[in-house]
């Protein structure tokens, strides 16, 4: 049974995961996010008490700039900062929690290269803001409110670096994973992407008792998700065939997602993750909410896999964000994207690629199967993804002809397959999705209506 739970929501400067864009350019500035910063402790702010926000950030080179202007920022409106330094985003989500704070920032582009970054923002409970919140951070930053009520003297925010939330995170990550069970005659690789997750993703599987060999370990500040982390699950392939691992986990920049390769080499995305895991959680009776809630980019065959098991899924927008959100409001414990941000609610409240592979290690040892075996049961239904480079400011989604596309390719598939059309919430591209039964004619549906949506930018 497939549910739908598709919102729609009007953003101006957060994109659908908080604000993004290349370093040094609008609105990733210096001077915008000490403003964003400023805004975001003023809406904070709640009656005389000290307020906190919990910052951290991942390796690319740009990060020290904006810690630097939303510290600046925070703390001219008050907010005293609480700095944990290069960490994934889970842990700076956790932390939040753990720390009793107000709020939590995160500074990642998450997957992008280097020469983009972003910031995040958590509630004190360490899930994403609600659009609500962001829309009247916006509203601040824009009407010069907050300028009326600056703190005087004393009241401005001091700044504080938490030594230990590297060591605190490991621990949390480690108790999501059985007491009774270890990881031991395990041999693991792991891909950092060269991002937040180099120094305690190692850690914890070596803490557990695996044999560790990682990659992507080295940052510079420049080659974060540069041929290493989920985008590039080759690396991690090539790397668990090479040292014969019986598992591969390939985490991307911020390490909220992640890829992982069996011990073959197949890659499973998070449609793969998902079949496995609900399965699991069934056969223990922890599943909650009679399914999984995923998007309209999971596969058709996450959608037959799970009704042969009696199982619902739910379909969201795109956006983990949305994902948690049906989660919480109609009582889901797994949900999750086909890119791979998982979501375990009973372990944490955003996607978290630590956890998640945790969970995924949990089933190996509780089945004493192989991961191939494991992971066998799902069939993947053949799926076209790709992106058109539009033109800034334009809506070719609006235009009759590919209106009309849309419709011919609707009636071509019929029940056999799906297509989904949308506009990127991060970048000028509009996302082309169609899978079905037959690999050709999805390919002949998918190249007429990436030439057709091209067209109708240029116009």
């Amino acid at each position: 049974m497939v549910k739908n739970a598709v919102k729609t929501h009007v953003r101006k400067f957060f994109g659908t995961d908080g604000v993004r864009s290349r370093a040094n350019v609008s609105p990733m500035t210096a001077e915008q996010v000490l403003k964003l910063g400023r805004a975001a402790g003023y809406v904070f702010r709640q009656g005389d008490r000290r307020h906190t926000v919990v910052i951290g950030k991942d390796t690319r080179l740009s990060g020290y700039m904006f810690e630097s202007a939303l510290r600046a920022g925070f703390t001219s409106m008050g907010i005293h900062c609480l700095q944990v330094g290069t960490l994934p985003t889970p842990a700076v989500a956790y932390m939040t929690r753990a720390l009793r704070a107000d709020a939590g920032v995160v500074i990642s582009a998450s997957h992008n290269s280097f020469q983009d970054n972003g910031i995040k923002f958590f509630s004190p409970n360490g899930q994403k803001l609600p659009d609500e919140m962001e829309a009247e951070i916006e509203r601040v930053m824009f009407s010069g409110e907050m300028d009326q009520y600056p703190p005087k003297d004393a009241d401005i925010g001091r700044a504080t670096l938490i030594a230990d939330a590297g060591g605190r995170y490991i621990e949390f990550c480690k108790n999501s994973f059985p007491k009774n069970r270890r990881l031991t005659g395990l041999r693991v690789v792991v891909d950092c992407a060269n991002g937040a997750s180099y120094k305690v993703a190692p850690a914890i599987f070596w803490e557990l008792g695996a044999e560790v060999i990682a990659i992507g370990n080295e940052p510079n500040g420049l080659n974060i998700n540069d041929g290493f982390g989920s985008l590039h699950p080759e690396q991690l392939r090539n790397k668990v065939l090479e040292v014969r691992a019986d598992i591969g986990i390939a985490l991307d920049g911020d390490a909220d997602r992640l890829l992982i390769s069996d011990e073959k080499g197949n890659i499973l995305d998070g449609d793969h993750l998902l079949a496995m895991s609900a399965i699991a959680m069934k056969r223990k009776r922890s599943l909650r909410g009679g399914g999984v809630v995923a998007t309209v980019m999971s596969n058709l065959g996450l959608e037959r896999f799970l009704a042969k098991n009696n199982l619902n899924l739910v379909r969201t927008q795109v956006g983990d964000r949305y994902v948690l959100e049906h989660m919480l409001s109609h009582g889901y414990n797994l949900g999750g994207e086909q890119s791979g941000h998982l979501l375990f609610l009973d372990h944490n409240t955003t996607g978290d690629g630590l956890v998640s592979a945790l969970k995924i290690l949990e089933l190996m040892a509780d089945s004493g199967k192989q991961l191939s075996e494991l992971s066998s049961n799902m069939e993947i239904v053949p799926q076209i993804l790709k992106n058109v480079v539009i033109e800034p400011g334009s809506d070719p989604l609006n235009n009759k002809n590919v209106t009309r596309a849309m419709n011919n390719a609707n009636n071509k598939l019929k029940d056999s397959g799906r297509i989904l059309v949308r506009k990127s919430g991060t970048e000028p591209k509009v996302r082309v999705m169609v899978e079905g039964d037959s690999l050709t004619e999805i390919s002949e549906i998918a190249n007429d209506l990436c030439e057709t949506i091209k067209k109708a930018s240029e116009v």
